[in-house]
């Protein structure tokens, strides 16, 4: 109406400014002008008809985009109210500059776009999270403190490069008695008192796959260096200073298959079971394999100039592992059954004559809990034990050969990163047969 009036406005001032003109002259004025707004008039009806094919192709865009029928009316009625508006605009009388009318077509389109947006917003509730895919259950991750004890299963296609290092100590003092006795408290024959303070280190790369998110397998090598000191004196002789034995050695060790099946997921109340199945063969230099040397002056004395590196027998361990998890603790108890194969070696002597020997076979267990610090620090204690039974030489027992060997078990473990993650473990005997001391450190990485 402002663009109206202004229009007008002009008109009167160029009338009152041509009065003194002649009719003719005014009258060929108007009609150019006349001219000139019926141009303007076919360029903005121009402009609508391209605004309404724009809109037509808006509509078309709404309607394949929103499938609600409430939506696709509520856009049409949109559409057509768009369509009756510009008509009746277009009826009306237009101004005469062109500049005027490219602002309520932008305006129009974008007021188009913004219904076209709202009409294909979702008419649910928002926010919600969709459904998680479900997972199979795992293992809860706990610091490693055996083989057997701790970590969590491979997923599937992953691979686990585990570097480790391990150190033990081993302090022990022995009495040899080879003499009988007539009478109580004394004796004929040699009696022989030994202290041995034996010190391994164990370095070793293993690699772990996961078949499935069930099922791993894993191969480990070891490379261990131990040194014994042995010190020794005979009573029945009346030996006047003690006769020490130092023996060191290097190598590889024997080489570890392993494989880790998850059975179930722990539903309905129940623990998760894993088995476990290890096999070691006897790749390292075993016990029958290093030389002995006599002492002097002690009859019937024999002592290793070198250590072994390994056990020097084929061995196969399955075990069952059990984990029951409540936050934020998590039990744990393993039962193992230790297999030994045996083999013919040669005697000691020098004679040349072979002998079996059939390594005792071992049961144990190992029970204890883990504790979830925080998101990347865990620790657990635990308690393990193992019977070693009697070995049998040429298919006769040895008499007092069997072992007990028990240990408090302490673990400790820190996710550096995703991949990495940094786990310590020490075992302490409880024993006589078990070793004093054993150190563990565990950089497991995963790729």
């Amino acid at each position: 109406m402002h663009k109206l009036f202004v229009g007008c406005l002009t008109v009167f001032l160029i009338i009152y400014a041509q009065a003194g003109r002649s009719a003719d002259e005014i009258l060929e004025q108007y009609k150019s002008l006349f001219a000139q707004q019926q141009k303007e008039f076919e360029k903005q009806r121009q402009i609508i008809l391209e605004q309404g094919k724009e809109i037509e192709k808006l509509k078309s865009r709404l309607d394949s985009l929103t499938a609600q029928p409430s939506g696709n009316q509520q856009s049409a009625n949109n559409a057509g109210s768009e369509r009756a508006q510009q008509q009746s605009a277009s009826t009306q009388p237009t101004p005469p500059k062109t500049a005027t009318v490219q602002p309520v077509a932008k305006q129009n389109n974008q007021q188009v776009q913004a219904r076209a947006e709202t009409s294909n917003l979702p008419s649910g509730p928002v926010g919600q999270a969709p459904p998680k895919q479900d997972e199979k259950p795992r293992p809860p991750e706990m610091p490693r403190l055996s083989d057997v004890v701790g970590g969590v299963l491979t997923r599937q296609g992953k691979i686990v490069i585990e570097p480790a290092l391990e150190y033990a100590f081993t302090d022990s003092n022995r009495v040899f008695l080879d003499a009988f006795t007539f009478i109580p408290a004394i004796a004929i024959g040699l009696i022989d008192i030994r202290q041995v303070d034996q010190h391994s280190m164990m370095a070793s790369i293993g690699a772990r796959y996961g078949m499935t998110d069930r099922l791993e397998i894993e191969a480990r090598v070891p490379y261990r260096a131990r040194f014994d000191e042995q010190r020794s004196r005979p009573v029945s002789i009346g030996a006047g200073i003690d006769e020490t034995f130092n023996a060191s050695g290097n190598g590889l060790g024997d080489i570890e298959f392993a494989a880790r099946y998850q059975f179930n997921s722990g539903a309905g109340g129940w623990p998760i079971l894993v088995g476990n199945l290890r096999a070691t063969a006897p790749t390292g230099k075993g016990p029958f394999d290093i030389k002995y040397a006599r002492a002097q002056g002690v009859p019937g004395a024999v002592f290793p100039t070198e250590v072994p590196t390994g056990s020097g027998f084929f061995s196969f361990e399955p075990s069952v592992t059990a984990l029951y998890a409540t936050d934020p603790a998590v039990f744990f108890a393993n039962l193992a059954y230790n297999y030994n194969m045996g083999t013919k070696e040669k005697a000691l002597d020098g004679s040349g004559d072979k002998f079996k020997v059939d390594p005792g076979y071992a049961v144990g267990m190992t029970f204890g809990m883990g504790f979830g610090i925080n998101e990347r620090s865990s620790f657990n204690i635990g308690y393990g034990h193992r019977h070693i039974f009697n070995t049998k030489i040429n298919n006769r027992t040895l008499k007092g050969s069997q072992l007990d060997i028990g240990q408090l078990l302490l673990g400790y473990a820190f996710k550096y990163s995703q991949q990495t993650t940094l786990n310590f473990s020490v075992a302490i005997g409880t024993t006589n047969d078990a070793q004093d001391v054993r150190l563990s450190f565990r950089m497991p990485m995963t790729f």
